[in-house]
């Protein structure tokens, strides 16, 4: 009998479970290796998007840009790119509402050539200086107080990004003030990421309306802990307008417009 089997003949038949569940897990563990590991998401699925060539080139050049407030999102851009993609072939116009940098909005416009062959407008509104005291919950004002500011004044850095383009309107000042100046009275993708639920939902109420059958509203925040309140709000947003809500991995929000 060799030292092993001597072992389980005589430890408690609890332990040598325990030995046999660390064993069989360390094993586990050792011999598996995520394909993807960015922005809290990990997973052994295979990510085809993060090699395409296209989107690698996009990204790359947004990073390079020196865009992101964090360069490891590439699950959630792929997101946006499949929704803006798939709102080009719609009638209706774009509106990001929650811009910063505008490190999503370059990789997206990028992606579907929106300089060239798509002839939409694009809207980015942003107060590009960071959240407006008077639009946040007691809730939101703590937090944001608490993690500290980490939007500095950028609307110079958009404009070199992105003042050129011609079908790209730039709109600064806080969300919901500035959503009369969108003047596009078909919407077929709304991209909301404003870490606060008032902005977002009135920006959500005022293009319900506009968007376009098979449109795309996408939320950044819908699942991403520490946004709980946005959550609760979309949660009666859709409820209200009888339409679901895709939760999705990266914490994102998928909606389309029936």
């Amino acid at each position: 009998m060799n030292t092993k089997n001597v072992i389980k003949s005589i430890a408690p038949k609890w332990a040598v479970s325990i030995y046999s569940f660390f064993r069989v897990t360390r094993f586990k563990v050792l011999r598996w290796v995520p394909r993807y590991d960015e922005d809290e998401l990990m997973t052994s699925h295979k990510c085809d998007f993060v090699h395409e060539e296209r989107f690698r080139r996009c990204y790359k050049m947004a990073v390079q840009a020196k865009l992101a407030v964090s360069e490891k999102i590439r699950w959630r851009a792929h997101v946006a790119c499949w929704a803006a993609q798939h709102a080009a072939s719609l009638g209706g116009d774009f509106v990001e509402c929650g811009v910063n940098k505008g490190f999503l909005s370059k990789i997206v416009m990028d992606y579907i050539g929106f300089q060239g062959r798509v002839k939409k407008t694009f809207y980015l509104l942003d107060t590009f200086e960071g959240f407006v005291d008077e639009y946040l919950v007691n809730e939101e004002r703590e937090k944001h107080k608490f993690q500290g500011s980490i939007y500095e004044p950028c609307y110079e850095i958009v404009k070199e990004t992105f003042g050129h383009m011609k079908n790209v309107k730039i709109i600064k000042g806080a969300v919901p003030d500035t959503l009369g100046q969108v003047t596009s009275k078909r919407i077929s993708y709304l991209s909301i990421d404003m870490n606060c639920v008032q902005p977002e939902i009135a920006a959500a109420e005022y293009f319900w309306g506009k968007m376009t059958s098979g449109g795309v509203l996408l939320l950044d925040d819908y699942g991403h802990a520490g946004h709980e309140l946005q959550k609760e709000a979309f949660d009666e947003f859709a409820q209200k307008h009888e339409v679901p809500i895709l939760s999705l991995p990266t914490g994102q929000g998928l909606i389309l417009k029936p």
